[in-house]
């Protein structure tokens, strides 16, 4: 196995949304959860999107399967949150932290892997976003919220902005580490911008 610098960014991307997922179960009011469901909650964050992403590439067995130190990095994750809950979710209620670095990680490396299995640019880019976003759907549909999604603020899109410019860097040969931090950054970027200013894309009205 290449323990590549995308390797370890990746294990961490894992990491990060299985924090998220833990805190969200956590901070959730209506629900008393377990120490179970709360790492439940955690891995099924984790590990959908990119599920979901090897599905579509027939990539089997799944990256979690064949990869124990995806679980590893899950259960580090669900340990933080155990032992630091109160501080976990004040970064995560200030700053969408958690969720912002993981579907800026996931984003890239999805979209890389789409382009290793030799899958055209703009089914990358969409499999790049799924990769970051869905894992988040599952999240909150177990929660019983309204996906990211669905709501106001651009989620998606920031996603798919980061996808487009990575493959834009990489058809022009930029190095492939540089590139990854690049493209994540700009996910990461706009997320906050769009949080922390209200920012949403136009409604379609129905007349």
């Amino acid at each position: 196995m290449n323990f590549s610098f995308s390797y370890y960014i990746g294990l961490a991307g894992i990491m990060v949304f299985a924090i998220s997922g833990a805190v969200a179960a956590l901070e959730h009011k209506e629900h008393h959860h377990d120490v179970f469901s709360v790492f439940f909650t955690g891995f099924i964050t984790a590990i959908g999107g990119g599920t979901l992403r090897d599905i579509t590439l027939g990539n089997y067995p799944v990256s979690w399967v064949k990869d124990e130190n995806i679980l590893w990095a899950i259960f580090l994750g669900f340990l933080l949150v155990i032992f630091f809950p109160k501080r976990l979710t004040k970064l995560r209620s200030e700053l969408f932290l958690f969720d912002t670095l993981g579907i800026g990680i996931y984003t890239v490396l999805g979209t890389r892997i789409a382009l290793d299995h030799g899958v055209n640019f703009f089914a990358s880019a969409l499999l790049g976003m799924i990769s970051a976003i869905f894992g988040g759907v599952i999240r909150d549909t177990l929660m019983n919220e309204v996906p990211f999604i669905f709501r106001k603020e651009i989620y998606a899109t920031a996603c798919l902005a980061g996808a487009v410019l990575y493959l834009i860097l990489h058809s022009f040969q930029f190095d492939g580490n540089l590139n990854l931090s690049i493209s994540a950054s700009v996910v990461v970027i706009i997320r906050i911008i769009a949080v922390k200013y209200n920012l949403g894309l136009p409604k379609i009205k129905i007349f």
